[in-house]
């Protein structure tokens, strides 16, 4: 074999492998989609899962944001002042949150706790053998373990999202006022007035598909975990990297979709 055919030959093994994993993970997801419509519901582990993905969750997102909206607001008013333009930090700071590093740091972090200990716990259960305990007892691991987890990021991470955006921009609103010198009721008309609705609608929608990109990538390598201690390491690792990496995708995508049409 030459050179250029083994060359050849490992890109399409390469390239075969990555669509089979794309098409496993749609078949999943729409496994999940489907399961989700479909009795029966599990209240309780949606509420457990409301409250870990959400509430627990509010620390990290508060201070993630609280210090990038700060450190926004330094950056704009240093680069700014290279061109007599320092009266825009207000507005750019809004726009920056709210439309892109609100949802996206938001994602993250999600990506970082949530996926990770989605993962984790299901692989765990896989190598214990908890989940071909819940097949004997009659229920559906999609359903119980799946379904709920999926849809409390679904709807709480949205909620994140708009919490984020608020602090961040009172992150900068503070650096603003307290080290910058700008007026704070000055600030925050200029912060009022230049932020549309679009801009929240497309910020909590980012926050939607994030929320679902990364529950789903937790229990998906949750679920396709090997065997022992190396396979719940390489799922939980796997886990976070796919959703970091489809997050940022998606945020590219979504913000072609919602700004530049």
């Amino acid at each position: 074999m030459t050179p250029l055919i083994a060359a050849l030959a490992t890109l399409g093994r390469v390239a075969l492998a990555f669509f089979a994993s794309v098409g496993r993970v749609a078949l999943f997801a729409a496994s999940t989609i489907s399961h989700a419509f479909r009795p029966p519901f599990y209240a309780r582990e949606l509420a457990n899962a409301l409250f870990h993905v959400g509430w627990l969750s509010l620390p990290v997102v508060g201070l993630t944001a609280v210090f990038t909206g700060g450190a926004l607001a330094l950056q704009i008013y240093a680069g700014g002042a290279r061109f007599n333009a320092e009266a825009v930090v207000p507005q750019i700071v809004a726009i920056g949150m709210v439309r892109e590093l609100g949802p996206v740091l938001v994602g993250l972090m999600i990506a970082a706790r949530v996926t990770s200990s989605i993962a984790a716990e299901i692989a765990t259960m896989k190598v214990t053998e908890q989940i071909d305990a819940l097949v004997t007892l009659s229920t559906h691991p999609m359903k119980y373990l799946v379904v709920p987890r999926v849809l409390a990021a679904l709807l709480v991470v949205p909620l994140l999202v708009g919490v984020g955006d608020i602090i961040g921009i009172m992150g900068g609103y503070a650096v603003a006022t307290g080290t910058l010198g700008f007026n704070a009721a000055a600030y925050l008309k200029n912060t009022a007035d230049f932020l549309q609705l679009a801009d929240i609608l497309s910020s909590l929608a980012k926050g939607a598909a994030f929320g679902f990109i990364a529950a789903l990538m937790g229990c998906y390598f949750g679920m396709q975990s090997g065997r022992g201690a190396q396979g719940v390491g390489r799922a939980t690792k796997g886990s976070v990297e796919a959703a970091a990496v489809l997050i940022l995708a998606a945020n590219f995508l979504l913000t072609g979709v919602f700004f530049s049409l």
